[in-house]
């Protein structure tokens, strides 16, 4: 089977992702911070793409769940960091059960642990919020992906798509780890965002060593440029129609690049976070900029060891 393109666009996906951030955009023309904070919600569903139907389209409001809920749950387990750590140490190995049985499994283990780790940032008050924001986000996308048509596949036998080899509870029990030594790490260093490291270990974690390789990089270089264009565009303090035409391109440009088998994403995702946290207060730039790139190579390089580095040891050895 031929290798997905580094860089893949949709020109449809990306039209669907610009009317996603429409209500944002326009929430953005009065209020620029309430609407980078609605785009943010609209992530989830830009993210999908285009899906054929109607009723696969109710997935975006799933997924919408899938990860605001795990955010709240992350946010009401860091006032105790003992049992934050120990909930993302006992996560792991659980969601690599539950990937090995059920294709929603997957689900969780690859997106709801990481953003449970995301939700760290948050008090429960403020992540009940974020969640609130990303359900709501995810319905309105919803809602505007019912007016596009169907699209029916072609009549004709199908071949079902192959399903990735399960991962073993081996591999649940380092993404665990991992998780959860980023978690620990950033209580004890009493860092701003525990979360930001803590997600960034579980996000680029994956049982192939090339796809960890090939995210581990794609991350990090993403996280740069998506804060150092977000800190250019604040520090150049643009009207508010400036900011709602960056975050419509923003979002379309994850639509359009979803499919990509480089890992660009996190660059959009970081330029509209810096956006949110920097809009009012454009001076805590330079720390704000420091504080997510080194947190992120935290994250990074705590999964290569548990996910690299430990593999590749455990193999020496039973030699």
């Amino acid at each position: 089977m031929p290798r997905a393109p580094g860089l893949a666009w949709d020109w449809p996906a990306a039209a669907l992702g610009g009317a996603y951030a429409l209500p944002a955009a326009i929430v953005a023309l009065s209020n620029p911070q309430r609407g980078f904070a609605f785009a943010i919600g609209v992530l989830p569903a830009a993210i999908v793409g285009v899906l054929p139907t109607r009723r696969a389209r109710l997935a975006i409001v799933v997924l919408g769940a899938c990860i605001g809920v795990p955010i709240f749950l992350g946010g009401l387990l860091s006032g105790v960091p003992v049992l934050a750590v120990a909930a993302i140490l006992a996560l792991g190995p659980g969601s690599a059960l539950l990937a090995g049985r059920f294709r929603f499994g997957t689900l969780a283990m690859n997106l709801a642990l990481p953003m449970a780790g995301v939700g760290l940032s948050y008090s429960a008050g403020k992540a009940a919020g974020a969640t609130a924001l990303i359900v709501l986000g995810s319905a309105c996308a919803c809602a505007i992906s019912m007016l596009v048509p169907e699209q029916r596949p072609p009549a004709g036998p199908r071949a079902r798509p192959r399903r990735a080899a399960a991962p073993t509870l081996e591999y649940g029990i380092r993404l665990g780890a991992a998780g959860a030594t980023a978690a620990a790490i950033g209580f004890l260093l009493d860092l701003d965002h525990v979360g930001w490291p803590t997600a960034a270990a579980m996000l680029v974690m994956r049982p192939a060593a090339e796809m960890q390789r090939l995210r581990s990089v794609g991350r990090i270089v993403s996280v740069v440029v998506g804060a150092v264009v977000a800190v250019a565009l604040v520090h150049a303090t643009p009207p508010a129609a400036v900011y709602s035409l960056a975050m419509l391109a923003a979002l379309a440009s994850v639509a359009g690049l979803h499919a990509s088998r480089w890992y660009v994403i996190p660059a959009f995702t970081t330029f509209l976070v810096f956006l949110l946290l920097l809009y009012a207060d454009p001076q805590d730039a330079a720390s704000r900029f420091g504080e997510r790139v080194l947190e992120t190579v935290l994250g990074v390089s705590i999964a290569y060891l548990f996910g690299l580095v430990l593999p590749s040891l455990a193999r020496r050895e039973s030699k």
